[in-house]
This record gives C-alpha cells, sequence and structure tokens, in this order.
C-alpha cells in the first residue's frame, strides 16, 4: 500500500502519468494473455488506490474490445495480524464501488489489484477477508509498483514495475481519482 506522504521536491519520480498509462496498458494485456475471454474474471481493488486502478484496468480491458469485468473494492484492515481487531467481526470487506450489486465471488477468478506491494501483509489480509465473502475458483494479483522485502511467501502475477527500495523507504503512488495527480514516488528514509 502505498503511503499517504507528500513527495518532497527532490524525492525521485518512479513513474509520470504517461508511464502510469503505459504500464495499465501492458498490465490489461497480461491480463489478456492469461484471460483471453475474460470469462468469471472479477477486479478486486484494494482501498485506498487499488480500487481506481482495478476501474482503469477494467475502462482499458473496454477499449481493447472485451467486455469490462466487474469491479469491487476491498478494505482488509480488520484482516491484518499487525492491527488490533474488533469484537464486531469481521464481515463486509467486499463493497461496490459505483454502488451497484456485489460481484460474485464464488467460482470466479480474482484479479486482487494493489498501488504498491511491500512485506505482503496486505495480501495477506486481503486474502482473509476476500475468503470470507466466498471461495474463488482462483486468485491472482496485480501490482502497480512492487518494492520487495517480502515478509510473507506471497508474489504477485502481474506487475507494472519492480523497484528496488531500503526497508525505510516508502513509495508514495498518487491518482488523479483521489489525489488530483498521476505517478508515483520513492521517498528515501521517509517516516510514516
Amino acid at each position: 500500500m502505498s503511503q499517504l506522504l507528500e513527495p518532497r521536491a527532490r524525492t525521485p519520480q518512479l513513474l509520470d502519468a504517461v508511464q502510469l498509462e503505459r504500464l495499465t496498458l501492458r498490465l490489461a494485456h497480461e491480463i489478456i494473455e492469461h484471460h483471453p475471454q475474460l470469462d468469471g474474471v472479477v477486479l478486486v481493488g484494494i482501498r485506498t488506490r487499488g480500487v481506481p486502478l482495478a476501474q482503469r484496468l477494467a475502462r482499458t480491458l473496454t477499449s481493447l474490445g472485451l467486455d469490462a469485468p466487474p469491479v469491487a473494492g476491498l478494505d482488509p484492515r480488520e484482516y491484518r495480524d499487525d492491527r488490533p481487531r474488533h469484537e464486531n467481526g469481521q464481515r463486509g470487506a467486499l463493497t461496490a464501488p459505483d454502488g451497484g450489486p456485489l460481484p460474485r465471488i464464488d467460482g470466479a477468478k480474482i484479479i486482487v489489484v494493489d498501488d504498491v506491494v511491500f512485506t505482503g501483509r496486505t495480501l495477506r489480509a486481503a486474502l482473509d477477508a476476500l475468503l470470507s465473502e466466498g471461495r474463488p475458483a482462483a486468485v491472482e494479483v496485480l501490482a502497480l509498483v512492487d518494492r520487495g522485502h517480502r515478509e510473507l511467501p506471497l508474489k504477485a502475477t502481474y506487475v507494472g514495475k519492480n523497484v528496488p527500495t531500503a526497508p525505510g523507504d516508502r513509495v508514495s503512488v498518487r491518482l488523479r481519482e483521489i489525489d488530483g495527480v498521476d505517478g508515483a514516488w520513492l521517498l528515501q528514509g521517509a517516516r510514516v
């Protein structure tokens, strides 16, 4: 997940708006290679920036002549192993970002979309949250940026850009739908 940090003036920019658009197109083509007709595919974006990324991918797939797959949002915070759990349970992590009906999870081929993959803990929580909603036929992961440093044995199926980082660094992804600008920056030695 990206951190909510403001890029500094001399912060290295990893992706600009044009590069981000190209990566989205490339990732859409990779999805088509694995799922030529998108039969049963559901894009599930991890909140916050994974949701607009999933929506962009759906629009890009439509522009390539395919029917847009359903898109859902997923909030895995209640499923993280590094945060206290609420006593009232852990249901309702899946939402429809456009307010429509929720896509069917049972038997679907789920592609979990996230902006940044780091330790793997958010992905693990997302898998737990997803499985609490149903039993997919398969689950794949798409990450815009993979910065390494896994603490769990999880790997993205589709990766936009691999970025070597130090453990104390942060990658800040900004999307125009949320932040008014598209891009990704490396915040070296940043503090949360």
